[in-house]
């Protein structure tokens, strides 16, 4: 088998687990495990429909980070529950699905399945660190368009988009994004700067939307060359655009390094080949699934991770 590398959105994917599975499942203290169980059945899915050898679960370990919050301070504001000076803001998320995120960090790390994050960086940063870096063909499994930045057929690095739901998977490459967009994974980002992102607070360029950015995008190649245009008055661009393009420099200045993903960061050593447990970790696994009422999911994770232990 072909080597291949997964890398998992974390937060992206247990967001999705808890809202599609119903928090009525829960386990003999009270504490709802829908979020713990639809992980570990996506992973399960995943892993058995996409057959990678090595598998990475990459972590928000700061969500918001200050760095792109003084550039953009509209960035993911809108999901803010409380500012933290010196530390990681907290972000807004269910009581329901708070409780079960540490049961979630401590089943991925029973199941050998390698957790990676990184101080004052998104897990979308990790992401883009190890795709960059790593020298074996890439899955990228979020429901999160940025990545589509990340996506190159000549390093076989491609996007598994879930935003449509498990049941119906995109697998996005050049062409798939192309055609959605009229941009190349090189110029998502670019794309993204221009016509702006509700979801992360990112307000983009007034009176430019997805078709205006991906033409000025084909036209001008990228941001430096649409606001290298606008200065030039000899440059083939209307005069409401050159204003409107004069008029978000500053936004334009420092927007790009706010929505590029980070690709340079040291993530150390780690080994994340999928391999069967050893009896320890298969026993703890056992013990929690039935401390947590996992029910079949813990059995169905543990068969695709390669464990031999019942269908159910």
């Amino acid at each position: 088998m072909t080597d291949r590398l997964m890398l998992l959105d974390t937060a992206s994917l247990y967001f999705r687990a808890f809202y599609g599975v119903p928090d009525s499942i829960r386990r003999a203290d009270g504490t709802p495990v829908n979020a713990v169980r639809g992980l570990a059945d996506i992973i399960a899915r995943l892993v058995s429909d996409f057959e990678p050898t090595h598998l990475v679960a990459c972590w928000d370990d700061d969500w918001r980070p200050h760095w792109r919050v003084e550039l953009i301070p509209s960035y993911k504001a809108h999901r803010v529950a409380e500012l933290v000076p010196c530390g990681p803001d907290v972000e807004e998320v269910p009581a329901a699905l708070a409780a079960q995120v540490p049961m979630i960090r401590e089943l991925l790390t029973e199941l050998d399945v390698t957790v990676i994050g990184k101080p004052d960086h998104e897990a979308d940063d990790v992401i883009g660190s190890l795709a960059a870096q790593a020298t074996m063909p890439i899955d990228v499994v979020t429901g999160d368009r940025d990545l589509f930045q990340l996506i190159d057929d000549a390093r076989a690095v491609r996007v598994i988009y879930t935003a449509r739901g498990m049941s119906r998977l995109e697998v996005l490459t050049d062409v798939s994004v192309v055609a959605k967009y009229g941009v190349l994974p090189a110029q998502y980002a670019d794309f993204a700067v221009l016509r702006g992102d509700a979801s992360d607070g990112l307000p983009g360029v007034p009176g430019i939307g997805d078709k205006t950015a991906a033409s000025l995008l084909r036209q001008f190649v990228d941001l430096d060359g649409l606001v290298a245009a606008a200065s030039d008055p000899t440059a083939p661009l209307s005069a409401g655009m050159r204003a409107k393009i004069i008029g978000a420099a500053d936004y334009l200045e420092v927007s790009p390094t706010v929505v590029e993903v980070v690709r340079d960061l040291d993530l150390g050593e780690f080994a994340a080949r999928i391999r069967p447990l050893d009896t320890a970790h298969l026993a703890e696994v056992e013990r929690l699934a039935a401390e947590w009422n996992l029910g079949g999911s813990a059995q169905r994770v543990l068969r695709a991770l390669g464990n031999d232990v019942a269908a159910t």
